[in-house]
């Protein structure tokens, strides 16, 4: 693939003028919304805007909208699949039980703040992680859960408590 400006004539407008479209329309077929693949594609650009990546380095600028795009896509997909299990939880709640609009988004981006957090961990680390958080459980009954030892729990949590630490560096 052959880019039509050479490395060193990369700017910003430059790059949104000549590959927007085609970013957007690649997203939109993957996604079958416009309007997300818009918001994505924006979104590809600030990434690109904020990155330490000198734009003038770049050669192939399609093959990194697309590896960003990639990103920010299946950032995308988890999200809507975290939001969909919340408003299915909510749904087998009693109505009175239901918290209001303004609570259900704070809660909604929580969620999604603490998937991002605990995103890397391997899934039997976070379920025990979240057990041990979110429902109390000791380390005995996740051990129990998971079929495995309390020894392996404790590391388990050594390893979520640690991922989390170094994740807010």
């Amino acid at each position: 693939m052959v880019d039509a400006a050479p490395p060193s004539q990369h700017s910003l407008p430059d790059l949104y003028r000549e590959h927007r479209s085609w970013l957007e329309a690649w997203l939109r077929r993957r996604i079958g919304n416009a309007w997300d693949a818009a918001d994505l594609s924006q979104d590809t650009f600030l990434r690109l805007l904020a990155s330490a990546q000198p734009l003038a380095e770049l050669r192939e600028p399609r093959a990194y909208l697309l590896t960003v795009g990639k990103r920010l896509l299946s950032n995308f997909h988890t999200r809507r699949n975290l939001e969909k299990a919340y408003l299915e939880a909510l749904a087998h709640l009693p109505e009175q039980s239901l918290p209001s609009p303004e609570q259900r988004w704070i809660l909604l981006e929580t969620l999604q703040a603490l998937d991002e957090l605990l995103d890397g961990l391997k899934p039997a680390v976070r379920r025990a992680f979240l057990w041990s958080q979110l429902e109390g459980l000791g380390y005995c009954e996740i051990a129990e859960r998971l079929g495995v030892s309390e020894r392996t729990v404790k590391r388990y949590m050594a390893q979520a408590y640690e991922h989390c630490l170094l994740a807010q560096l």
